[in-house]
């Protein structure tokens, strides 16, 4: 008898045991959750590393600092733009954040956030070119970085212009373009193209100013993660409001 009661209570036991171990992990799991944030790979100063190879930038400081403020995890994956977008579209990735341009086309596949940060395009050429209008492209060839708002730009005045157009992969490639004189021009999101210029990246000059005004937001998949675009702009109102946001603007201007 007294065997059977000890067998009893140490299978009680057991059971209590389990019971308290999943309950353990649920509460855990419920705690913090982790999001695949996909990015761009080099897109100063919104995507770079710093000296010791870390990827830093507007994008990259406020994802931080919305994270932290609303009490999820991240992990960061540095694909490329189109990689980016490849990755949310299957399934790869919860997010991208990479200088995204809200468009109409965009909005059909993706949720965005509220606005981010004001961009447009503007035309980058070198320091000492002497083009200064549209109208100086005629008969030359221009680069511009595919799935872009600058390429939209740019095919929207190609005909009217006479140039033509080069897409390639990456900005430092269209960049390299525009210096080597394979292209007399690109065409860049204004904030990315001046942030090089100010630092002396590029010695390019920008004739003809800022077109098509627009704003970045941060996307997910339509219909996939509200929860989580809910806390990037709850967090991003925060952060504007404790001036954290105009910090980390401030430290890349």
């Amino acid at each position: 008898m007294k065997r059977l009661l000890k067998m009893a209570l140490a299978g009680l036991l057991a059971v209590s045991l389990v019971g308290c171990g999943s309950s353990t992990d649920t509460d855990t799991d419920s705690e913090t959750k982790t999001y695949i944030i996909a990015t761009d790979t080099t897109y100063p100063p919104f995507e770079m590393e710093d000296d010791d190879g870390n990827l830093v930038g507007i994008d990259m400081d406020l994802i931080r600092a919305i994270a932290e403020d609303q009490g999820f995890e991240i992990e960061i994956q540095s694909l490329g733009f189109d990689a980016a977008c490849t990755a949310l579209e299957s399934g790869e990735a919860d997010a991208v954040i990479a200088g995204m341009t809200i468009t109409d086309a965009r909005s059909e596949k993706y949720d965005f956030s509220d606005e981010y940060y004001e961009t447009g395009v503007t035309m980058g050429v070198l320091a000492d070119s002497d083009i200064d209008s549209y109208d100086d492209l005629e008969g030359q060839v221009v680069v511009a970085k595919t799935s872009t708002t600058g390429l939209e730009f740019a095919q929207s005045i190609e005909d009217e212009y006479g140039f033509t157009l080069e897409v390639v992969e990456e900005s430092a490639l269209m960049f390299e373009k525009v210096k080597s004189g394979e292209a007399i021009a690109c065409f860049e999101d204004t904030p990315v193209l001046k942030y090089q210029i100010s630092i002396g990246e590029l010695d390019f000059a920008t004739p003809c100013g800022n077109e098509n005004p627009s704003y970045y937001g941060f996307a997910v998949l339509k219909g996939e993660n509200a929860e989580l675009l809910e806390m990037f702009n709850t967090g991003l109102a925060n952060l504007k409001e404790s001036g954290e946001y105009d910090e980390i603007l401030a430290a890349y201007e």
